[in-house]
């Protein structure tokens, strides 16, 4: 039976920000998370595999490589006219990228969490194809988390009777039968490299080597330390209002894997740490045409800071957003060196750089405007939970300064990388995406989009066909309309003017879900999230909100 229970967003903030696993936690549960169920041992040396010697012969397809931030709000980068602090953290590297090739400024998450997304980046396919619904949570453990106090008015909704029909956890991530752009890249001859947050699954058939990298460093779950909280070099911004980040202080691991080594500590702050290895993986695979997908976990949660970066911005005074903000300074100097790694190798003219966010920025760091101008947050699919940066560099094939008028989706990076560099794509299943840069691309045949693009989680979902977006509630029997032309920013529900479209968007978002399969395992956690105020913020009853199954 369902159970209302007393929790400040408890389980749905670990659901949808994928924290599980911290056997230290007051609730743990032993042996929850293989990966984090060894010690960790001292840091070692990383030994990248060598490409040949010498530079290979004659034309050689481009090499491609994937950057994803964790969390990183629209407004967060400098090029959509905001930046942290005001304006105070400026993104020149990242800004680069579009400044450089092409900016799709309707650019979305294939959700508003980042398991999901990740799932429909390797993919190009809609992560409810094949069941991958929900981010990983087991039941005792969202059980147990679920115990709190709760300032919202409304309850949060623990689905206990869906325990029995929970897989191992270990399991729960992307089948090892969907293939993979890594799949896809390696069968081309491509050397593929994973580095950073993996999150798509524990078990070893369904690591980043179960899923087509030949390399891989970074850990498997969701979350990570970057640095250990008393290192003399860092500076933290904890957040006494998120139950979540309580216990990630005490509990998050600052921990990577190589390949299928014992896991050890990172030298130095993680972003670095990524960042560093980055450069050296470039350098050995020179030679040789390379995949790296190098998905960072910053600014995610457990907000931690270099003292260096720290002190660069004493024109922020509020602290939490200081720190934030640092590291945002941070990935977008460190992104910087590895643009000018390409270019010292000069690789730079064969390189398609991708950058992007697994979704929008978090409502739980109490940061506002994280997402301006849109109103939302992870968590919602409201604009600021999905609209994210989507930006390519191809210097030499993608004109500088291009401005990409149509939406771009996570899904269509498969379609996208594929295009570019020859590799397969399955014709044995339905792929979603379409390749972004089909007329942007000499040589690259416009491929526009037709199809609408859909977003689900449990009894909330959204649709978009054209200027017109939809999103239903079922858990609140609430649907809102807006026409993105004229109202980006979702500020006038025209659901009850417009009935006939609701209607017609409403059967389309019917229509996708009758070809899905049932979810992998389900939804345990219901939970409110407000559209407009963070965490942080007092509660009040006219405060508009969407309820999140996780």
């Amino acid at each position: 039976m369902k159970k209302r229970y007393p929790a400040l967003l408890g389980a749905a903030i670990l659901a949808v920000a994928g924290f599980v696993g911290f056997q230290n936690y007051k609730y743990a549960i032993p042996g929850l998370l293989a990966e984090w169920r060894n010690p960790i041992a001292a840091n070692h040396p990383v030994m990248w595999a060598q490409g040949p010697a010498t530079a290979a012969k004659g034309q050689r397809p481009p090499n491609v490589i994937l950057i994803v931030a964790d969390d990183l709000g629209y407004n967060d980068i400098s090029l959509n006219g905001g930046g942290i602090g005001g304006g105070a953290v400026q993104t020149p590297n990242i800004d680069s990228i579009a400044r450089q090739g092409v900016n799709f400024p309707v650019g979305y998450a294939a959700n508003a969490t980042c398991s999901p997304s990740r799932a429909a980046l390797m993919t190009g396919r809609y992560p409810t194809r094949f069941g991958f619904e929900f981010t990983a949570v087991p039941g005792a453990f969202a059980w147990a988390v679920s115990h709190g106090d709760n300032a919202s008015p409304h309850p949060v909704i623990y689905h206990g009777e869906l325990n029995k029909n929970l897989i191992d956890y270990a399991e729960m991530g992307v089948p090892r039968s969907e293939i993979t752009v890594a799949d896809a890249l390696r069968a081309r001859g491509y050397h593929t490299v994973h580095l950073g947050k993996w999150h798509l699954g524990e078990a070893d058939a369904l690591s980043p080597h179960g899923h087509g990298f030949d390399e891989s460093l970074g850990f498997r779950a969701g979350a990570s330390k970057f640095l250990h909280q008393r290192d003399p070099n860092v500076v933290n911004a904890k957040l006494p209002w998120d139950p979540i980040d309580k216990f990630l202080w005490p509990n998050a691991p600052y921990a990577v894997q190589f390949n299928n080594s014992q896991r050890f500590e990172p030298k130095g702050h993680m972003t670095d740490y990524l960042t560093d290895n980055a450069l050296a993986a470039i350098e050995a695979n020179r030679n040789r045409p390379f995949f790296l997908y190098l998905a960072y976990n910053a600014p995610h949660t457990p907000l931690q800071a270099t003292k260096a970066d720290y002190d660069a911005l004493p024109m922020i005074k509020d602290h939490t957003t200081r720190v934030y903000g640092a590291m945002v300074r941070q990935l977008d100097r460190r992104i910087g060196d590895v643009l000018a790694k390409l270019k010292a190798l000069g690789l730079d003219d064969n390189t398609l750089v991708i950058f992007t966010s697994d979704n929008g920025g978090a409502w739980y760091t109490g940061i506002p405007d994280l997402n301006k101008p849109f109103r939302g947050w992870k968590a919602t699919f409201f604009e600021g939970g999905l609209r994210v940066p989507m930006l390519m560099r191809w210097p030499g094939k993608i004109a500088p300064g291009t401005v990409a008028t149509t939406p771009a989706q996570h899904i269509d990076m498969f379609a996208t990388i594929a295009a570019v560099t020859g590799a397969k794509i399955p014709t044995d299943r339905v792929m979603d995406g379409v390749d972004v840069l089909g007329g942007v691309v000499p040589g690259l045949a416009p491929s526009p989009r037709s199809a609408p693009l859909f977003w689900r989680s449990g009894n909330y979902q959204a649709v978009r066909d054209g200027d017109w977006k939809l999103q239903i509630s079922g858990r609140l029997h609430k649907t809102w309309l807006y026409d993105l032309r004229t109202d980006p920013t979702e500020k006038h529900n025209l659901s009850a003017q417009q009935p006939a479209v609701v209607a017609r968007l409403t059967a389309l978002v019917d229509r996708q879900n009758a070809g899905n399969p049932r979810p992998l395992w389900p939804g345990l956690v219901e939970a409110p999230v407000r559209i407009d105020v963070p965490l942080n913020a007092p509660w009040r009853k006219d405060q508009d909100y969407i309820y999140w199954t996780n």
